[in-house]
């Protein structure tokens, strides 16, 4: 009515209807944003290649450029993200029209966030545009159909990963409003979007309420699939990185020394969960303010382990390498500090002046804390 009023209606509203409407307009616009972003932050790594879908180096279509946020290598892995968008959407068609069952179901579904060559989750900018083409391709479904429910929870993931984290947060949220509006019976859906919810209150410094949440999460999994469901490994790691980020380090050790042997005889050794959890509990030892020289030095070990297996496997670029690799310059920094303040004074007397000087400086700013 205000377009008609004050004009702009043939501008406006006709192509508003015309893509079928403002929830289908606006995520056709933002999926295309996404794409260009996408092809701009990866412009440099994917100068010379072609997509290994089309083995095209400009999208025939759209002419967008290509992308590669996975765990390939060398010359592997480069493609447009309407190629990728296209493989998911056709994969998901057949298994639809297929009736397939759940798990073969969920295998093809994967392909929106997966990649098909390495199977390792595509990340950043890439997600976040898959995301929103997964969004934009089942948007005009009704509330109740399986694929709009799961692309609510990939748009919501894509936005979280470009730590759009108040839109996230606004997606997972009427995620989960809509499946308690529909009477959902299957109460792991309830629970894993919950788990998702936690993820963006947490990033938002909702400590308290991502940690309830995380909770209510862990102790539903575990009574409904087990301790060793990897839904439930999940959320134990999840409830003890709750845990640490409140300060509550022996909460957070009791959790994951519990978990991890789990973990460890559930888990592929390469799986990126059980990178994550080896680096939390590495992280809930040494940031801990009463940790012993002995603590620091199992986080040290742990990391200095993990570090090259991440790199080799999920590729230098890859986000979980570069929180490993900063937690352990982290847990070197501490392990300096707290051998400094366990030498007597008779034993930093007798360091050459240089090191001298460095535990006086690092007992000073200790103090200053204190």
């Amino acid at each position: 009515m205000q377009h008609w009023k004050e004009g702009g209606h043939e501008q406006l509203c006709k192509p508003i209807k015309k893509a079928g409407g403002a929830e289908q307009y606006n995520a056709n616009n933002k999926y295309a944003e996404a794409v260009g972003a996408a092809a701009e932050a990866c412009a440099e790594d994917t100068k010379g290649q072609t997509c290994y879908i089309c083995t095209q180096a400009l999208h025939w279509k759209t002419k967008e450029g290509l992308v590669r946020m996975c765990g390939c290598r060398g010359t592997a892995g480069f493609a447009h993200v309407s190629c990728l968008a296209e493989q998911a959407k056709i994969l998901v068609a057949e298994a639809e029209e297929n009736n397939l069952a759940d798990k073969a179901f969920n295998e093809r579904w994967f392909r929106w966030s997966t990649c098909s060559l390495c199977e390792r989750d595509h990340h950043g900018i890439v997600r976040c545009a898959l995301g929103w083409g997964c969004w934009k391709t089942y948007v005009g479904r009704p509330e109740t159909d399986t694929s709009r429910r799961f692309a609510m929870t990939a748009l919501g993931n894509g936005l979280a990963d470009v730590e759009l984290h108040v839109d996230a947060l606004v997606v997972r949220e009427a995620e989960l409003a809509m499946e308690r509006r529909r009477g959902s019976r299957r109460i792991t859906s309830v629970l894993r979007m919950q788990g998702n919810l936690a993820g963006s209150y947490e990033a938002l410094g909702r400590l308290e309420e991502a940690s309830e949440q995380y909770r209510q999460v862990y102790f539903g999994l575990m009574s409904t699939l087990g301790e060793e469901h990897l839904d439930t490994i999940g959320a134990a790691n999840n409830y003890a990185s709750s845990f640490a980020r409140r300060e509550r380090y022996a909460e957070a050790r009791s959790l994951l020394r519990k978990t991890m042997p789990v973990a460890r005889r559930v888990l592929p050794e390469n799986d990126e969960a059980w990178f994550m959890m080896r680096m939390n509990f590495a992280a809930v030892l040494y940031e801990d303010s009463a940790a012993t020289l002995d603590d620091v030095r199992e986080a040290m070990t742990t990391l200095e382990d993990l570090a090259p297996i991440t790199r080799r496997v999920l590729g230098c670029t890859h986000p979980t390498v570069g929180l490993i690799e900063l937690s352990l310059r982290k847990a070197r920094a501490t392990l300096l500090r707290v051998r400094a303040m366990a030498l007597s004074p008779a034993e930093v007397e007798r360091l050459p002046s240089a090191d001298k000087y460095a535990v006086m400086a690092i007992r000073a700013a200790q103090l200053r804390k204190l």
